[in-house]
């Protein structure tokens, strides 16, 4: 085992663990990005309450709940930001993100969401798991509650928290080197053995004469017979790079976040770039699904769960692509299943005077369309 002294001048300091604390891991650009990314979006879609009507769901926008997300669920914040915010605690949080439903005669008034540390959540020790809340020191009931948790004991954050501290790590040690001169481009070498005061004091004196970028290119002056031999570390950089991104994958893949979402184009292509679309779709769907439930089971009444629900609109992750979204709406009204002012309303457009006939404007462009009969289409 080399001397501490030695170790420290050729190692760069103590080794130590990887561990970083949550505001250190919002710090790497990664994961910042993968969380606004994910809350960010699916807080912008939008938020439908329908009713189950006899020809499948219909909107409810006279219902209490609806008018309550349209509006603002409370005095301070509006409906944007407590989902986003909700996402976020789920994140980043062991427990989940939770907001508390304030209710009057049954019909919710009010949602607040609540920050780390001002809530807690039991689970029952019978192996059923159902949870208790306490807001303060206050029990509220399951149906005031809209909880959003993850599938395991702990969030993506804490899990991901090895590839964190690696990228973490990695950026500090690449930041070192840059302020001590770009990085190491040689070394001092000396015939004789060097005594334990020596050594540090000539480290000392020629990080002060040759460190840093404002000191590169001064004549240097060798002491004790010394010798600077050039480095090349092409290869050291490649690696220290290539772990880098691989840090960075692995943070994309703990919070279900593709490369490219992260602005890492390196290896895309046109395949799997359409790919990996879809598996950061696939990915949204882990959590839009259970806050769906958390909402639905908090916002309505027992009777009402049956026939209301609350819906993200997914359309709207189309919207992006004007050419694609064009082509699946009139796909869709050739093959009958959307009539003109359906996909006119896709789109935010009023409808049109004969757009809500059924047919095919390729085949028939003139005939007056009539919804197809069942057993005839």
């Amino acid at each position: 085992m080399p001397a501490d002294w030695l170790f420290e001048l050729f190692g760069g300091g103590a080794v130590t663990d990887y561990a970083v604390t949550g505001r250190q891991a919002l710090e790497v650009p990664a994961v910042a990005s993968a969380i606004s990314l994910i809350s960010g979006s699916i807080a912008s879609l939008g938020l439908m309450v329908e009713r189950r009507g006899s020809d499948g769901w219909v909107s409810a926008d006279d219902h209490p709940v609806a008018q309550l997300l349209a509006d603002a669920p409370n005095d301070w914040s509006d409906t944007y930001s407590l989902i986003r915010d909700l996402v976020t605690s789920a994140l980043t949080q062991n427990e989940g993100g939770l907001a508390w439903v304030n209710k009057r005669d049954g019909s919710p008034v009010e949602i607040v969401h609540y920050a780390q540390g001002s809530f807690t959540v039991d689970y029952s020790s019978d192996g059923r798991q159902e949870p208790t809340y306490k807001i303060g020191n206050r029990e509220v009931s399951l149906g005031e509650v809209i909880h959003l948790r993850g599938p395991f004991t702990r969030c993506p954050l804490s899990l991901a928290s090895g590839a964190i501290g690696v990228a973490a790590k990695l950026e500090r040690h690449v930041g070192s080197l840059f302020a001590r001169g770009a990085r190491p481009s040689g070394i001092l070498k000396f015939p004789g053995k060097l005594g334990a005061d020596t050594a540090p004091r000539i480290k000392a004196s020629w990080e002060a004469a040759h460190g840093g970028a404002g000191n590169s290119g001064r004549t240097a002056v060798l002491e004790e017979n010394g010798d600077w031999t050039p480095l090349a570390f092409n290869s050291v950089d490649s690696e220290t790079i290539a772990t880098w991104q691989f840090a960075i994958l692995e943070i994309g893949r703990h919070f279900r976040v593709p490369p490219s979402a992260l602005y890492d184009f390196e290896r895309q292509t046109w395949a799997n770039m359409e790919s990996a679309q879809k598996e950061w779709l696939a990915g949204l769907e882990f959590w839009l699904r259970p806050l769906e439930g958390a909402m639905r089971r908090a916002l309505f009444t027992a009777e009402e769960r049956g026939s209301h629900r609350i819906r993200f609109d997914r359309d709207d992750f189309t919207a992006v692509d004007l050419t694609a979204r064009a082509t699946a709406i009139n796909g869709l009204i050739a093959s009958r299943v959307l009539n003109p002012n359906e996909g006119r309303d896709w789109l935010g457009l009023p409808p049109r005077f004969g757009g809500d006939t059924y047919d095919n404007p390729h085949i028939n462009p003139n005939g007056a369309g009539t919804p197809p009969v069942e057993g005839n289409a």
